[in-house]
């Protein structure tokens, strides 16, 4: 019998888009996308989030633009809108019950889980562990402050994408966020890499995988599932 993949997913509480009098949250594809992916593949998943409850949602990503299949499906899916809304906090999750941990975006994780000392220590620990850590378009913002088990940055020498400056800046919103992930990717010595601005790409350098945009949420689940299954 093959064991049950269990994957904490790891979500921002974070609803206020600078001072800019906007709500940010989570970017609803980018969770929705790997949700189904994991739950398809038979994963068990865990939800959580710096405060528990429900995560914030920008309201952007449920525009008619910004919705795909997977949007639609979480739409119309009671049992998985229960579960978003009842996210776990960080505070007793322990990383030997998981096999993975992913990071949806949205501008929120620029704001919290960029220093948030919790799930910072959650990914030193599935590191440490030698567990895939995934991230997607803003997501890779919980990566900028983790260490290696060598107490170097995490994303040294590594291969590391994440929403471009490009990207930021064709939405308006370089001069609002507090970090760009690109810059600070390449202060702690990541080897940003990037593919055209809102196609899909996907980097994997070892256990460490990143997306780049929202279009990348699938690839990226799906290069974890790759990884649980080598």
């Amino acid at each position: 019998m093959e064991e049950l993949m269990r994957i904490l997913m790891i979500m921002t509480s974070h609803d206020k888009m600078g001072d800019t009098g906007h709500k940010t949250g989570i970017w609803l594809e980018e969770f929705a996308a790997p949700y189904y992916r994991f739950l398809d593949a038979g994963a068990d998943i865990t939800l959580a989030s710096p405060q528990g409850g429900q995560p914030p949602l920008d309201p952007n990503s449920e525009a008619a633009d910004a919705l795909t299949d997977a949007t639609e499906r979480f739409e119309k899916d009671a049992n998985a809108q229960k579960v978003f809304a009842n996210t776990v906090t960080l505070d007793d999750l322990k990383t030997d019950d998981f096999d993975a941990l992913f990071y949806p975006g949205g501008h929120g994780p620029l704001w919290d889980l960029a220093s948030d000392a919790k799930s910072i220590a959650l990914i030193e620990a599935f590191i440490a562990q030698n567990k895939p850590v995934a991230a997607v378009c803003h997501g890779p913002a919980a990566l900028v402050n983790a260490k290696d088990t060598d107490g170097q940055p995490l994303v040294s020498g590594k291969k590391v994408t994440g929403f471009t400056n490009e990207e930021e800046k064709a939405v308006g919103l370089e001069k609002v966020v507090p970090l760009s992930i690109e810059d600070e990717f390449k202060k702690h010595g990541g080897m940003f890499e990037r593919g055209d601005a809102w196609a899909s790409f996907a980097v994997v350098d070892g256990k460490l995988v990143t997306g780049q945009n929202p279009a990348s949420s699938e690839a990226t689940a799906d290069a974890v599932l790759r990884l649980l299954s080598a």
